[in-house]
């Protein structure tokens, strides 16, 4: 038997409401909420802890939440909500009519373990657009890369806005943070090669670089780039040629061309 909500007024909705929308409760408590079935399922295959499944009766139908439920352990505290209340908590305008509560994870560069003997890594300095960092997440579990690196962030991996830009691949792929000094000297110690993508004149075609060995592709913000502490310590500046007007992508465009280049050279391995 579900326990059922129906008033907005309930403590659970109010700290839902609270993780939902603001990122200093989310680190307080160590929580979050993701909505959507495929993404409590990546969630579920990627080890994460799964307090609560609640779900709204008259939006999702029986079939898809028993299937969900036969994922989860028996234990799980399972919550039916009021279709009122459901949409007060509900992180999408377009909802599937099933959210989760889940414990975050550490994301501390020393618990990577990379895959491969010469990595590849994805990292991002700064993104401040949920979106952005959700598209670079995309392309990192498109190809497969070991890990994304998020230096200096400037939000949380966990907002709403970021699982869903990523479609749950926030769950696929390792994700480390740390301030920029921090992540220079891990790739250093572990003798990864840094590219940095960066409009400068000295920057070579990311095309004539051998990027089979241990790899890191960094990549700074529209607006402003890379700070100069990256463009100092690279080991080689990178481009990619533009032949419009315009002389420059979106990040995660320009991630992707360059991941794909790397990935190329190594037969898609």
């Amino acid at each position: 038997m579900h326990k059922k909500i129906s008033s907005l007024q309930n403590p659970s909705v109010k700290e839902w409401v609270q993780l939902k929308d603001k990122s200093r409760f989310r680190k307080l408590s160590g929580n979050f909420l993701l909505e959507g079935r495929r993404e409590i399922q990546l969630a579920i295959e990627g080890g994460y802890s799964i307090h609560k499944l609640v779900y709204c009766s008259t939006i999702i139908d029986k079939e898809s939440l028993a299937s969900l439920l036969e994922s989860l352990p028996s234990a799980t505290t399972c919550i039916e909500l009021s279709t009122e209340v459901y949409t007060k908590v509900a992180t999408r305008d377009t909802t599937e009519g099933v959210f989760a509560l889940a414990a975050s994870k550490s994301h501390a560069l020393e618990g990577l373990v990379f895959k491969r003997k010469d990595p590849l890594l994805l990292v991002a300095e700064a993104p401040e657009k949920p979106g952005n960092i959700g598209a670079l997440l995309r392309t990192a579990d498109a190809a497969d890369i070991d890990a994304v690196l998020i230096a200096n962030p400037k939000t949380d991996l966990y907002n709403p806005n970021t699982i869903r830009s990523s479609v749950g691949c926030l769950f696929t792929t390792q994700v480390a943070t740390g301030s920029t000094e921090e992540i220079l000297t891990y790739l250093k110690e572990h003798k990864i090669s840094v590219y940095a993508a960066a409009l400068k004149k000295d920057a070579e075609p990311y095309q004539e670089q051998d990027l089979k060995k241990a790899t890191a592709i960094v990549v700074g913000t529209e607006a402003v780039g890379l700070s100069e502490d990256w463009l100092e310590n690279a080991n080689k500046k990178i481009i990619i040629p533009m032949n419009g007007k315009i002389d420059s992508m979106n990040v995660s465009v320009a991630a992707a061309v360059l991941i794909f280049e790397a990935k190329r050279q190594r037969n898609f391995s």
